[in-house]
């Protein structure tokens, strides 16, 4: 198995899949690091909705005006959806579950990318927030964050290398000190 920083390491946006479905079981490993996300107070204001029709996927794909096209060939997406009412940090609560989503796609070999939707615009001139409500049948009190796109990857991204870190944006006890 490997580790974190393992994962860390070669985790990349990948935004090109192969046809071949994720099987069931990599599914209900990715739901339960979704379900195992931490939450401020242990509030959990996020709800998930796991994607794989066909349909659905290509809709999802014309959610914002750009960036979002290469959902319809992603085997499923996860649309990450909170109730602000629940937890004042629904975003960043609904951010962890979206990375931890991310890392258990790379600890199983498959690749993903963040498709952003809040604060984003449909062609329609709508917000992506409202189409994506409207597409999925989504209630008025819950907020659309993402759309995590997860398939096997048709692509390969090397890591970043160490040494091309920007380890100038780390501070070392206050802001005017440099870590390194």
């Amino acid at each position: 198995m490997e580790s974190m920083i393992e994962l860390l390491r070669k985790r990349r946006s990948i935004r090109s899949y192969t046809p071949e479905p994720v099987d069931q079981e990599s599914v209900a490993l990715l739901v339960e690091s979704l379900l195992r996300s931490p939450s401020s107070r242990d509030l959990k204001p996020w709800e998930f909705i796991v994607v794989d029709d066909r349909q659905l996927l290509n809709g999802l794909a014309q959610s914002k005006a750009h960036s979002a096209s290469f959902l319809k060939n992603a085997a499923l997406a996860v649309v990450v959806i909170a109730d602000p009412q629940k937890c004042d940090v629904w975003i960043e609560d609904s951010s962890l579950a979206a990375i931890l989503l991310q890392m258990t796609a790379t600890s199983l070999g498959l690749g993903s990318c963040w498709v952003q939707i809040r604060l984003r615009s449909h062609a329609s001139g709508k917000s992506s927030e409202e189409y994506v409500r409207e597409l999925l049948g989504i209630p008025q009190h819950m907020h659309v964050l993402s759309v995590i796109g997860i398939g096997h990857p048709n692509e390969m991204k090397k890591g970043i290398p160490a040494d091309q870190l920007e380890y100038g944006k780390v501070r070392h006890n206050g802001y005017h000190e440099p870590w390194r």
